[in-house]
């Protein structure tokens, strides 16, 4: 039940006993105004600017009405706010402002010493308290960081990137208070959590909604979250058949790849083929042609093959992007047709991905809309596809012109939502929802509801805490708290820059990450001639095959791990402390997780460790390979290649199947 208190300059509402808003005149709850933005795009990055700002603060109020479950509070000469309790939480909206208002600032209760979770994919800070935090759908970029990689990257293209950035924003988070708060708004906005006691949400839009609430157990908030924002739909069963193997070149060498991964044992589920659409050779390396229809050169009986592949048991698997190559028909068709995002002029706007322009579908079009899905249907699904990487939707331009009149400062993170939908529309359309399965790197609040799987995006390919396997472990964490609970990383990562090459040992280690994840999928990387691949050498494939046994035998948990997200929220890949919150301390760790309720899995991010630490929560643990019991603490455990640190709970109902990987999967 809500409940209004009023003190003696201003109120707090609070529900069920726990403050939620606090308004004095010394300290405003809100504050209003406006701005012009300053947006300066170097291919997917941004520099995010404002001038010219004024603001009005929230001062004077009266109580208009009120119910159990209902509160109006006018706010003189500026707007009305409205708060309902809804299934336990707080939806705030704001009413009868002036429409030239644009700019927006919230002012929230905060506990000193409390952890926050969450705005997304966070590649680099797991726990926000004490920082301030930007949220756009942009490029992650390379490096990350304050070192050599990165300033190279700048100077190339604007393209090292910082450590706030990330394909998939979300202006949502959970504190280890149990609150959970989610705003809604398609606009840029800045979560500063800096202050002890007061959280500052600013947003370059007023909000359509703000929806907070307490859960009894962290869990819970993280559910409830995921509730609001959309839980992603089944991957199909097929997925744990097999690894998903990243393989590219044409008919002849997909082929060898494939004979030679059969032979030494791997367990092969799907072929990952991003080139089937082509390739374009650039400076940065092997990269695609965007004209969405097999090459003929490439792939000259590709629908055969694919036919042939799946009576082997085995899917193939393409990529699409909202790109489209300005060489190709495609791109003639939708130009001619009005299909592109538009500069003012009301020519097409050519966008420069790494070293050549492209153009964008604009996807509030509705005939452009359909178009594409007619496309991913015709050219993908028609013939025998069953999944694909549905890349990039960060790129969308805050100058372009779109249909409608779209504002594209409040269109750019909608761009990626629009782009899950038109991928999730056109599965179902076809009739293969449960059958296909399509996976994002961009992302924004609402993305979740289309979306079987998120990955990780383009990571450098090796060992760095900013930008290399290191990374993506706090980035599916952080996810799972903004509640997407389906997450996966290329194996051993894709970007090769410089002197950043890939070690057999860094995809080595990457792939027993890779082991304990609902998908588990290769990339040869934009560079593959200079990548250690998983068929580089006999140790290696056999590894590999190892790793592959293990991730297939897992597939009944794998399954009960997703049913237990699809009714609860809690995500596949999910933080220790979700569990067990009555050891604070846990939460400062960023790079180990619970793979569901019942493995601990805390992968080796450094190179040359044949030893490796893990601190186990109080419980009764048992090592996977070794079967030794530990009770918890900090433990240094041996971790020779293809033994990665994991422990399950003794008493878990799934310890039987734990057991049958130790005894039943080749040793190295």
């Amino acid at each position: 039940m809500i409940h209004l208190e009023a003190a003696e300059d201003g109120f707090v509402v609070s529900i069920d006993g726990r403050r939620a808003l606090c308004h004095s005149m010394r300290a405003p709850l809100f504050e209003m105004g406006s701005a012009e933005p300053s947006v300066r795009q170097r291919k997917g990055g941004y520099a995010i600017r404002q001038k010219n700002r004024s603001r009005v603060k929230a001062k004077a109020w009266k109580q208009v009405s009120a119910r159990d479950d209902f509160i109006d509070i006018e706010f003189e000469n500026l707007v009305r706010m409205t708060v309902r309790e809804t299934s336990g939480s707080l939806r705030v909206t704001f009413s009868r402002y002036d429409q030239a208002f644009n700019r927006f600032l919230l002012r929230l209760p905060a506990t000193a010493g409390e952890s926050v979770f969450g705005c997304g994919e966070q590649y680099s800070r797991l726990d926000l308290k004490g920082s301030r935090v930007p949220l756009w759908s942009e490029e992650q970029g390379v490096g990350r960081g304050h070192d050599l990689i990165t300033l190279l990257a700048d100077l190339w293209g604007g393209a090292g990137g910082n450590w706030h950035t990330t394909y998939f924003g979300q202006p949502s988070f959970v504190t280890s208070e149990r609150a959970w708060v989610h705003v809604d708004t398609t606009a840029y906005c800045v979560f500063d959590f800096k202050r002890p006691k007061t959280t500052i949400l600013s947003c370059w839009a007023i909000p359509d909604e703000i929806t907070l609430g307490f859960a009894a157990d962290a869990p819970s908030a993280v559910g409830a979250l995921s509730a609001v924002v959309g839980r992603q739909p089944a991957l199909p069963s097929w997925t744990w058949e097999g690894a998903w193997l990243g393989v590219q070149g044409g008919s002849d060498d997909i082929a060898g790849k494939l004979s030679a991964a059969k032979a030494a044992g791997v367990k092969v589920g799907a072929l990952w083929v991003q080139d089937w659409c082509g390739k374009r050779v650039t400076s940065f390396g092997k990269q695609l042609q965007w004209n969405w229809s097999f090459d003929r050169s490439l792939y000259p009986k590709l629908p055969d093959d694919i036919a042939s592949l799946r009576r082997e048991g085995i899917r193939f698997l393409g990529y699409i992007n909202p790109f489209l190559s300005i060489e190709g028909d495609m791109y003639a068709e939708a130009s001619k047709a009005g299909y592109c995002v538009k500069r003012a002029d009301g020519s097409d706007y050519l966008v420069t991905v790494t070293t050549f322009p492209a153009a964008m579908v604009d996807l509030w079009n509705p005939d452009a809309f359909a178009w594409i899905k007619r496309v991913i249907r015709r050219e993908m699904l028609d013939i025998g596809m069953a999944g694909w990487m549905a890349d990039f939707g960060e790129y969308l331009p805050a100058d372009a012109v779109l249909h409608g009149g779209r504002d594209p400062l409040l269109a750019h993170n909608e761009y990626p939502v629009l782009w899950a939908k038109a991928n999730a529309e056109a599965v179902r359309e076809a009739g293969k929802q449960g059958e296909a399965a399509f996976f994002l790197r961009s992302g924004w609040a609402g993305s979740s509801r289309h979306t079987p799987s998120f990955w990780a995006g383009d990571q450098l390919v090796d060992w760095s805490r900013t930008d290399g396997l290191p990374s993506v472990i706090p980035a599916a964490l952080s996810l799972g708290f903004s509640g997407s609970g389906v997450w996966h990383s290329d194996i051993g990562g894709y970007t090769t820059v410089a002197w950043v090459k890939r070690s057999r040992e860094c995809l080595m280690r990457w792939t027993e990450l890779a082991a304990f994840t609902p998908i588990m999928r290769t990339h040869e990387g934009n560079r593959p001639e200079s990548n250690a691949q998983f068929w580089s050498d006999p140790a290696m494939l056999a590894h590999f095959a190892r790793m592959s046994a293990v991730w297939t035998g897992l597939a009944p948990y794998h399954a009960d791990t997703m049913a237990d997200y699809a009714s609860n929220g809690v995500p596949a890949i999910r933080h220790t402390w979700l569990h067990y919150e009555d050891e604070p301390g846990l939460r400062r760790l960023s790079y180990q997780y619970l793979y569901g309720r019942d493995l601990l899995v805390a992968p080796v991010t450094k190179p040359g460790k044949n030893l490796s630490d893990a601190y186990l929560p109080a419980d009764h643990w048992v090592h996977l390979w070794t079967s030794r019991e530990f009770r918890g603490g900090d433990v240094t455990i041996e971790a020779p290649l293809g033994y990665p640190p994991v422990f399950y709970r003794a008493d878990s109902p799934w310890a039987s199947l734990f057991e049958s990987l130790r005894r039943s999967v080749r040793k190295l």
